[in-house]
């Protein structure tokens, strides 16, 4: 698909959002001052088409397996504030044009009131620009010009990164990864972020990650020799994503996306996706757009404020359909709460 097409598709999707952007209400008002736990609940049914539809008494919420009172539900649009970080690894290479014109199309999805920036990590991780926009000429300016060229592969430590920028930002803010490989940063330092931090500072900041992974043809190497293979989590032979070399001798191997992209997908209660082509990358970052676009808002107020983990439960009255949320929250008079 060449970016003629995209643009044409994309501006379809716009003008079918149309209806939905006058939807918008007034945003529910989450917060610490009024103790009001949020969260948001992605709801799908046969063959994961969204459910838009339920009431607040399809909606049920445990705190520590203590059932609670909704304090608050809206099902009305409600905007976002997302980080798009793209991976820039020498895997991803030959697909750089088709993840441009992916994210472009997250781009043409977002409603008036949404805001994001672009990030890229390869050999830096950069996001760009200095604040969130709502300005989707800037930011698909950003996409065709301004991301990094190919190198290694920082992925929790862009998530990290992205966490960082959205701390200040109100509302919901969202993180929207996509890779092709493992967590490669090849900075040999004590300050590479893991999947653990990452998902712990999501979680407790209350910040939903959304991944996309890509697998496919591309492959790696099959180390050779005695503790070569030291599985996903270890120091491959190429550099950056899963691919480009190194002098193993070995066959070549398939390799999936990083293990924990589902993990802080479901922790956070975001969306997994894994695609067998990069031709599938434009209509899966504008199924992300419309998942957001279509999430219950809830909120219940904690009986206490003890500074520590939470574990949440959500449960539907209707055991045909399936509820993505979060699943636990940080009780804190000053953490946890957007």
């Amino acid at each position: 698909m060449n970016r003629t097409s995209v643009r044409v598709a994309a501006s379809f999707a716009v003008l079918l959002c149309v209806p939905l952007a006058a939807r918008q209400a007034q945003v529910p008002q989450f917060g610490a001052a009024n103790r009001t736990v949020a969260i948001y609940a992605t709801v799908t049914g046969a063959r994961g088409r969204l459910v838009p539809d339920l009431t607040r008494e399809d909606f049920a919420v445990d705190d520590n397996g203590k059932r609670q009172t909704l304090t608050l539900f809206s099902n009305d649009i409600q905007p976002i504030t997302v980080i798009i970080l793209l991976d820039r690894s020498g895997s991803m290479k030959p697909n750089f044009e088709l993840e441009e014109q992916g994210a472009e199309a997250f781009v043409h999805a977002m409603l008036p009131a949404d805001k994001a920036r672009i990030g890229s990590f390869a050999k830096n991780i950069q996001i760009d620009p200095d604040d969130f926009t709502s300005d989707r000429d800037a930011l698909i300016t950003i996409l065709r010009t301004g991301l990094q060229e190919d190198g290694p592969t920082p992925l929790w430590n862009a998530v990290d990164r992205g966490v960082d920028k959205l701390l200040i930002e109100q509302g919901r803010r969202v993180i929207l990864v996509f890779t092709d490989g493992v967590d490669m940063p090849l900075q040999f330092t004590n300050h590479n972020k893991s999947l653990k931090d990452a998902m712990k500072r999501a979680e407790e900041h209350d910040i939903m990650v959304y991944a996309i992974g890509l697998s496919g043809e591309n492959g790696m190497p099959a180390p050779i020799g005695r503790g070569a293979d030291r599985g996903r989590g270890g120091m491959p032979g190429g550099f950056g994503g899963r691919g480009g070399g190194g002098n193993t001798g070995g066959q070549m191997q398939m390799q999936g996306p990083d293990e924990g992209l589902p993990k802080i997908a479901a922790a956070t209660g975001g969306g997994y996706f894994e695609l067998a082509s990069p031709r599938d990358l434009a209509s899966t970052f504008a199924h992300v757009a419309d998942e957001l676009h279509h999430q219950y808002a809830l909120g219940f107020t904690p009986d206490k404020l003890d500074g520590k983990m939470h574990d949440l439960t959500l449960h539907l009255a209707r055991p045909e359909y399936t509820a993505r949320a979060r699943k636990r929250y940080l009780a804190s008079k000053a953490a946890g709460m957007p």
